[in-house]
């Protein structure tokens, strides 16, 4: 499932709808603009932090709208069993890993073309998931991802 919204106009997603996503679909936002101005070009909302049931869904969902990828990059720290390449559409995706901070997934097609999107905590409570959704992909955005996630309470409070 790509994240639609509910009713045109509508900048929220379903409620439930965290709840309704069916295991191997990906709960996805992307700027609908092609101007591509903002901070980040959509918004991800993983079910789990299992890095195998996750990431094919988001890559097959995003081939089909950016067209052929050919890495992404994610927090080594954030996921479990992080590989270093995965087979999307009978293409081979390369995974770089950083300890940079688990708020975004840089996603690149071709050589150079690279896009951004803001990783939402799993458990992040439904409403908080929405707005900071919303937020990222606003074609005015400026408000770099672990900000959002803070604005709008999806932030991860670290163990005490």
């Amino acid at each position: 499932m790509t994240g639609s919204d509910a009713r045109p106009g509508s900048r929220h997603l379903p409620s439930g709808v965290h709840d309704a996503v069916q295991p191997g679909c990906a709960l996805l936002r992307l700027e609908t603009t092609e101007s591509r101005e903002g901070v980040l070009d959509g918004a991800w909302w993983p079910r789990s932090r299992d890095i195998g049931a996750e990431l094919p869904a988001l890559l097959s969902a995003l081939t089909g709208h950016l067209g052929p990828l050919a890495r992404v990059g994610l927090d080594s720290t954030a996921w479990e069993g992080l590989p270093t390449r995965i087979v999307v559409d009978d293409r081979v995706v390369h995974i770089d890993s950083f300890s940079l901070g688990d708020d975004t997934v840089l996603i690149t097609r071709g050589d150079q073309d690279i896009f951004s999107l803001l990783v939402v905590p799993p458990d992040t409570p439904p409403e908080a998931a929405r707005a900071a959704m919303a937020q990222a992909v606003r074609a005015d955005n400026v408000t770099e991802a672990h900000q959002i996630l803070i604005d709008t309470g999806s932030a991860q409070v670290p163990p005490e």
